[in-house]
C-alpha cells in the first residue's frame, strides 16, 4: 500500500500541474506571454460569435449542400445540392465538410453552419501566432495575430459559410510546416509531407488557388534548407507525393465512378471534374473565358471583364482597399525593411527564410488578384490577410531590435506614417461613418511616427508608448470597420465587410468592381448591375443589358414582370426590387441586402440569391413531399437552394448555380417527371420575386453555355398548368393540362 502511494500521489498532481503549463507556458516565456496568446484567442472567439446568427444561412447555395450533406453520406462526399444528388457545388466539398458534420451532429441552423468557420477563423490566429513567436517572439506573434482577427475581410468570412474561411486556415498551415522544415534538417521531412497535406486539401477546398504560394515555398525551402541539395529535392518530392495523394485521391474517385450513378459535377459543361478545376475555376479566372460564368468571359486588355478594371493597384481601389489593404503599404515597407536587415546573413537563416516565405506568397496572391480578368470577388483578398499579418510582426520586431539605428528607426517611422496616411485614405471613402475617426488616425499616426524617429532612439519606455500608439493608430480603422461587420448580418453570392460604401462598387486606382448596388454600397437593395449586368455592354449570347436581365423564357425582368406562360402572379405584376429598396409581397427587403449581400433575394434574378419562401409555398411544397425523390425543381441554385432549406426536402437545382450547366438535359428531365421522382416545377419570373427563373439567358444561362434550363422551362408551361402560390408560380408536375 505504502508503495503506492507516491505514484498515486504524482497522478493526482498531474492534472494541475498541467493546467499550469497550459496558462504559463514553456518555462522560458515570460509570464505574461501565455495569458496574452490565450486572451488574443478568447477575445477573437467572442468577437467572431458575436451576433453570429444575424447572418442566417448566409450563402444559401452552401447552406444547402451542407443541408445535403447532414442528411446523405452520399451527398456529403460528392458535394451534392441537395440530397438525392442531382448536382454538385461548383467546388470540391472539403468545406462543405464540417459545416455537413456539424448539422448531422446538431440539426440545422445559422450556428451549427457558421460555428466551424468561426473555430477555423480562431484556429488560423493561433497557427500564425505560432509560426511567427518561434523565430520573432512572442510579442510579434501577437502583433500578427492581432492584425489577422482585426482585418474586415477576415472578420466576415471566419463568420460566413463560403470555401475561403478553411483556404486561409490550410495554407497559413502550409507556411508553417515549411518554416519548421526550414529550421533544421533533421525531422524537416514531416513538416514538410505536413505542408503538403496542407496543400492537398486546399485543392480540395478552392482547386488551383491553394497551389498559388507553392512556388515561392518550394523555391525558397530548395535554396535556403539546411540538407544537401539533392536532399533538399528529394524532401520536396516526399512533400510532392503527399499532395498528391491528400488532393489526389477524391479527384481519382470521382473521375472513375460511374457518372450515372454520382451527381453532375456543377460549374462544369462536360460533367468532368478535370474541365471544372482547369477551366471554370482554373484558367478561366485569370483570363476570363469563363463558360457558363455570369460575367460570361473578360474582355482582356486590363479591363477584368465584368469585375473592375486589373492592374498594380487592384488591392488598393474602392471596391477592394477598405476590405483588406488597410496595413498593406506597411507590410510592403517591413518586407524590404526585414529583407535588407538579414541581406549579410548565412544562405541558411531562417529569420531571412522567413520573409522571403511569407513575403513571396503575399507577393503571389496579391499579383495573380490583381490581373485576373476573371470572376473576383472582393472577399478573395482574405487569402492575404495572414501572409499581411505576418509581416507586420517579423518586420515591427526585427526593426524594433535595430532601432537604436536611424535607418531602422526611419524604417518602423515610416510603416507607422504611412499606415495613419492610408487609413486617413480609406476612411475617407466613407465620409459618413465615424468622420472623426479619419483625423484621429492621421493624428496620432504623425504623432508616434515622430516618436519613433526620435523618443525610440533615447528611451525605451517611450519608444514603447509610441510604438504602442502607432499600432493603435493603423488598426483604428480596421478594428472599426470589423466591428461594422459584426453587427450586420450577411447574405448572398457577393458579400462585403465595413459600412455602406467600403467595398462592392466605386473606382478607385486601377477600377473598382461590378456595380450592382444602386450606388449606395447595397444598402437600399439595389439589384441591377451597371446596364443591368457585370461589365455593362452586350450580354453574352447576345442579350441586351440596358436595364434588363432575361429570363430562361426571355421574359423581361424589369417593371412588367411575367412569370413562365405568361400568366401574372396573382393578378399583378411583381415590380423587380430594383434600385428602390422596395420587395415584392412576400420578399425580404434588401435587394443586394447588407453589406453587399443579397438579404433578401433573387438579386439578378435569384443568381445571387435565393428567394423569401412562404408559408404557403412551404406548405405545398411539403405536402406529400416524401413520396418524390425531389420535392420540386428550380432553375439556379440559388433559388433551390432556398426552397430546400425552407422544407429540408430535396430540391433539383437546374443548370447548377449560374442555371447554365446542361444538367439536367430536357431528355433526363422528361424521364424524371414521367416516372414521377419530381412533384413541382418552380418557375416564376426573376428579379427577386419568390422563385426567380435564376436570371437565365435565351441560351441557358448569362455565361453562355450549354444549359438546357430554356428548354426546360418552356417544356413546363406548354404542357403543365401554371399555379400562383403566394408570389410564386408552381407547376404540378404530377398532372398536365
Amino acid at each position: 500500500m505504502t508503495a503506492l502511494t507516491p505514484p498515486a500521489t504524482a497522478a493526482h498532481a498531474a492534472p494541475p500541474a498541467r493546467t499550469a503549463r497550459l496558462w504559463r507556458g514553456r518555462p522560458e516565456d515570460a509570464p505574461w506571454v501565455r495569458p496574452a496568446f490565450l486572451g488574443l484567442l478568447v477575445v477573437t472567439t467572442a468577437l467572431y460569435l458575436w451576433n453570429l446568427s444575424a447572418s442566417g444561412y448566409a450563402n444559401s447555395f452552401y447552406s444547402a449542400a451542407v443541408q445535403a450533406g447532414g442528411e446523405s453520406w452520399k451527398a456529403f462526399f460528392f458535394g451534392s445540392l441537395d440530397a438525392a444528388n442531382a448536382i454538385t457545388v461548383d467546388k470540391p466539398p472539403a468545406a462543405l465538410w464540417p459545416m455537413a458534420l456539424s448539422v448531422r451532429l446538431f440539426g440545422l441552423g445559422s450556428w451549427q453552419i457558421l460555428l466551424p468557420e468561426v473555430l477555423m477563423g480562431v484556429g488560423t490566429v493561433a497557427v500564425l501566432y505560432a509560426a511567427v513567436r518561434r523565430r520573432f517572439g512572442a510579442g510579434a506573434g501577437l502583433i500578427a495575430g492581432t492584425v489577422l482577427a482585426l482585418t474586415p475581410v477576415a472578420a466576415l468570412m471566419f463568420r460566413f459559410n463560403n470555401p475561403d474561411a478553411l483556404l486561409a486556415l490550410l495554407m497559413t498551415v502550409a507556411v508553417y510546416g515549411v518554416l519548421r522544415a526550414l529550421e533544421r534538417a533533421e525531422g524537416a521531412v514531416k513538416w514538410l509531407v505536413l505542408a503538403g497535406v496542407a496543400f492537398g486539401f486546399a485543392f480540395l477546398t478552392k482547386t488551383l488557388q491553394a497551389f498559388l504560394i507553392l512556388p515561392p515555398l518550394a523555391l525558397v525551402y530548395a535554396v535556403c534548407a539546411p540538407a544537401r541539395p539533392l536532399r533538399r529535392l528529394g524532401q520536396l518530392g516526399l512533400a510532392g507525393l503527399a499532395l498528391i495523394v491528400s488532393g489526389g485521391w477524391w479527384v481519382a474517385l470521382v473521375e472513375l465512378w460511374p457518372a450515372a450513378s454520382r451527381p453532375y459535377v456543377g460549374g462544369s459543361q462536360n460533367n468532368s471534374f478535370l474541365e471544372l478545376t482547369f477551366g471554370y475555376n482554373g484558367l478561366g479566372r485569370i483570363n476570363g473565358n469563363e463558360v457558363g460564368s455570369v460575367g460570361g468571359g473578360g474582355r482582356g486588355g486590363g479591363q477584368g471583364g465584368g469585375w473592375g478594371e486589373t492592374g498594380v493597384l487592384r488591392m488598393f481601389n474602392d471596391s477592394v482597399g477598405g476590405q483588406i489593404s488597410w496595413l498593406l503599404p506597411a507590410a510592403l515597407l517591413l518586407l524590404l525593411a526585414g529583407l535588407v536587415v538579414t541581406r549579410r546573413a548565412p544562405r541558411t537563416d531562417t529569420a531571412r527564410a522567413a520573409f522571403l516565405v511569407w513575403g513571396g506568397a503575399l507577393l503571389m496572391t496579391m499579383g495573380v488578384f490583381s490581373f485576373m480578368a476573371g470572376i473576383f470577388h472582393e472577399y478573395y483578398t482574405v487569402a492575404l490577410a495572414p501572409y499581411l499579418a505576418a509581416l507586420i510582426g517579423m518586420g515591427a520586431a526585427v526593426l524594433w531590435e535595430e532601432r537604436t539605428r536611424f535607418a531602422a528607426s526611419a524604417g518602423l517611422a515610416a510603416a507607422v506614417g504611412v499606415t495613419a496616411w492610408w487609413g486617413w485614405t480609406l476612411l475617407g471613402r466613407t465620409p459618413d461613418y465615424l468622420p472623426w475617426l479619419r483625423w484621429t488616425v492621421l493624428v496620432a499616426g504623425a504623432v508616434a511616427a515622430l516618436g519613433l524617429l526620435v523618443a525610440g532612439r533615447v528611451d525605451r519606455r517611450l519608444g514603447l508608448a509610441a510604438a504602442g500608439l502607432g499600432l493603435a493608430a493603423g488598426l483604428a480603422g480596421p478594428f472599426a470597420y470589423t466591428l461594422e461587420t459584426l453587427s450586420t448580418g450577411h447574405q448572398g453570392s457577393i458579400v462585403t465587410a465595413g459600412p455602406s460604401g467600403a467595398g462592392f462598387g466605386g473606382r478607385g486606382p486601377g477600377g473598382g468592381g461590378p456595380r450592382m448596388d444602386g450606388g449606395d454600397g447595397g444598402r437600399n437593395g439595389g439589384t441591377q448591375p451597371p446596364n443591368g449586368f457585370p461589365g455593362g455592354g452586350q450580354a453574352p449570347g447576345g442579350q441586351p443589358q440596358g436595364g434588363q436581365m432575361q429570363p430562361p423564357n426571355g421574359q423581361p425582368q424589369g417593371g412588367q414582370m411575367q412569370p413562365p406562360g405568361g400568366q401574372s402572379q396573382g393578378g399583378q405584376s411583381q415590380p423587380s426590387t430594383g434600385r428602390t429598396g422596395q420587395a415584392p409581397t412576400g420578399q425580404t427587403p434588401g435587394g443586394f441586402g447588407e453589406r453587399g449581400g443579397t438579404g433578401g433575394g433573387g438579386g439578378m434574378g435569384g443568381l445571387l440569391n435565393g428567394a423569401s419562401v412562404g408559408a404557403e409555398a412551404k406548405a405545398k411544397l411539403l405536402q406529400d413531399a416524401d413520396a418524390y425523390t425531389w420535392a420540386a425543381a428550380a432553375v439556379g441554385a440559388q433559388n433551390a437552394a432556398s426552397y430546400q432549406l425552407a422544407t429540408e426536402k430535396p430540391v433539383m437545382a437546374i443548370g447548377g448555380f449560374n442555371g447554365s450547366d446542361p444538367s439536367p438535359t430536357l431528355a433526363q428531365f422528361k424521364r424524371y417527371v414521367a416516372e414521377g421522382k419530381i412533384h413541382y416545377f418552380i418557375g416564376s419570373g426573376g428579379g427577386g420575386t419568390e422563385g426567380g427563373m435564376g436570371g437565365t439567358g435565351g441560351t441557358g444561362g448569362p455565361g453562355g453555355g450549354a444549359g438546357s434550363s430554356s428548354e426546360i422551362s418552356a417544356w413546363v408551361q406548354e404542357n403543365f398548368t401554371a399555379v400562383t402560390v403566394g408570389s410564386a408560380t408552381f407547376y404540378d408536375l404530377t398532372g398536365e393540362k
